[in-house]
């Protein structure tokens, strides 16, 4: 079967990995939207129209399912396009139900974009799982404007994460992130906050619920497996998603 996959960038490289990585017998497409990055400072009309366009072409291509990589398109668009398009349809979401399982007594910290964190989707999934433990919101855009421009040196991301969590940090035993992203600057969130910090990303529950949807639709795997990327910003940035989902796959490898 072949399985879409889309993000604002390419953050959502850490989504392919993983169904790469669980779905080794599958066909994949990646389309990461680099050209209109961030999602998270757009209006949500804005994610809705481009969620749309690429969900109309991966569908050009025959997709049996869709994985929308990018939790504030996922806040945005996923009822529209669910409601849209004739098959299995599967979001993200901050995994906080996790990090407020594994609490101890101390506060999470929820790292996502401006959108994500506001839009209602995320809020009543705050009210229904955590309303007794303590979470700050921390609103991380410019991480994803630097991933986006291959900006990944300790100088360039430490101050930007120092002053996101200079108020915090001390008060937090998890971070949740809440962007696909976020997956490739866990290094430099250790050495920020300390190697006993417990970092939570949502990426293998997404791919467990699109293993699920394929199973209850019976659908079959074909013998010529092969794995595409796209990108709206040209050739450039196609080639850079190929270097950063090598990196994850020999930095995590199996694990």
């Amino acid at each position: 079967m072949l399985i879409g996959i889309f993000d604002s960038g390419m953050g959502g490289l850490s989504v392919l990995y993983e169904a790469k990585k669980r779905l080794p017998n599958e066909s994949f497409i990646y389309f990461g939207d680099s050209k209109n990055a961030p999602y998270g400072i757009k209006t949500k009309e804005e994610v809705i129209e481009r969620c749309i366009e690429i969900c109309d072409y991966l569908m050009t291509r025959h997709v049996d399912a869709i994985v929308v990589a990018c939790n504030t398109a996922t806040s945005a668009a996923i009822k529209v396009l669910r409601d849209k398009y004739p098959i299995p349809i599967i979001g993200m979401e901050p995994a906080l139900k996790p990090a407020v399982e594994s609490n101890k007594g101390k506060a999470i910290a929820v790292m996502a974009t401006p959108m994500t964190l506001k839009e209602e989707k995320f809020n009543d999934l705050l009210n229904k799982v955590a309303s007794s433990t303590s979470v700050y919101k921390v609103p991380a855009p410019k991480i994803v404007e630097l991933i986006e421009e291959e900006m990944l040196e300790s100088e360039e991301i430490l101050p930007v994460l120092e002053a996101y969590f200079r108020d915090i940090k001390d008060n937090i035993e998890s971070v949740v992130l809440g962007c696909t992203h976020y997956l490739f600057i866990k290094d430099f969130i250790y050495d920020l906050l300390g190697q006993d910090i417990e970092l939570i990303d949502g990426n293998l529950g997404t791919v467990n619920q699109l293993k699920k949807k394929l199973l209850e639709n019976n659908y079959k795997s074909e013998e010529n497996r092969f794995v595409e990327i796209i990108n709206s910003a040209g050739k450039s940035k196609v080639d850079l998603s190929k270097k950063l989902l090598k990196v994850l796959e020999e930095k995590y490898g199996d694990n």
